[in-house]
């Protein structure tokens, strides 16, 4: 496998989007949680997301699941994910395939 940082880029799009709201079952790519995927020459990931609310009940899961998961990407070294509130999430924020299924 390779260690091409676009390629362990597509591997971490890929793991993240295994990643599903509970609440709504839809993947959190899906949803736009996912503002920004950061790698280092290192091969260190920082995954800038947001969650649906500040008082999601799933704000205590989600964020884990996504560092466990990038964390495993072959190519990369490490993960730590940074909530963020600004902008606030909105339903607009969704992609096409997420408002169809939402």
């Amino acid at each position: 496998m390779s260690d091409d940082p676009k390629e362990v880029e597509a591997r971490v799009v890929e793991a993240i989007k295994t990643v599903y709201d509970p609440e709504i079952p839809v993947e959190i790519w899906e949803l736009g949680l996912i503002y920004s995927v950061d790698l280092t020459p290192e091969r260190d990931v920082t995954v800038r997301m947001t969650l649906t609310s500040p008082s999601c009940p799933s704000a205590e899961e989600i964020p884990p699941e996504v560092e466990r998961k990038v964390a495993a990407v072959a190519g990369v070294r490490s993960c730590r994910v940074e909530i963020v509130w600004e902008p606030m999430w909105t339903k607009d924020m969704m992609s096409e395939t997420a408002k169809l299924i939402q």
